[in-house]
């Protein structure tokens, strides 16, 4: 079981920036990756931003060269920068990990809205 809490959503003007975090406890395999989803009223949950369990980063195109993924396995938080924001970036933000063991297992936070104004 694994449990998933996020944080630091809010209201920013375009061009400002935020960092999410995502507080994790629970097990966690070895094999596993982790990262940030984001969706809007009516659309998928699209993928933001994850990170592996070797450490590889990969991101969205319409993000990559403003935001960055990282954790901290000491505080067992997962952090999302989120810089240059623009409106179409608002969301509700969700932290996911992923345990792979034989089959796939997702756990979900409950979400953290984040709104980029004009």
């Amino acid at each position: 079981q694994v449990q998933l809490v996020e944080s630091g959503g809010g209201s920013v003007q375009a061009g400002g920036s935020l960092r999410l975090s995502c507080v994790i406890s629970g097990t966690i395999f070895s094999t596993h990756s982790m990262g940030w989803y984001r969706q809007v009223p009516g659309n998928e949950r699209e993928l933001v931003a994850a990170i592996s369990s070797d450490g590889t980063t990969s991101y969205a195109d319409f993000v990559k060269d403003r935001f960055a993924i990282s954790r901290d396995e000491a505080k067992s938080t997962m952090y999302l920068q989120m810089n240059s924001l623009k409106p179409e970036d608002t969301a509700d933000y969700y932290c996911n990990v992923r345990n792979i063991f034989l089959h796939v297992t997702d756990y979900w936070g409950k979400g953290t809205l984040v709104t980029v104004s004009s």
